[in-house]
């Protein structure tokens, strides 16, 4: 499991666009998204997957730490 921080997530759309950016690299894993602390934690990423899916949310105007 890989735990990100991601800043600029205010709603549920906000959710959605996310685990829409993480799916569009790693399509069926296990996304859980916490809105209040702004965590994303995704099931079976590996860290070869970590650049694409950094990018994919990045693109989504968020930021990831």
């Amino acid at each position: 499991m890989v735990e990100l921080h991601v800043g600029g997530m205010t709603c549920g759309h906000c959710v959605r666009a996310v685990t829409e950016a993480v799916h569009s690299v790693v399509a069926q894993t296990p996304v859980a998204v916490d809105l209040p602390t702004g965590t994303v934690r995704i099931e079976q990423a590996t860290s070869a997957d970590m650049a694409g899916i950094t990018a994919a949310i990045v693109a989504e105007g968020y930021t990831v730490t």
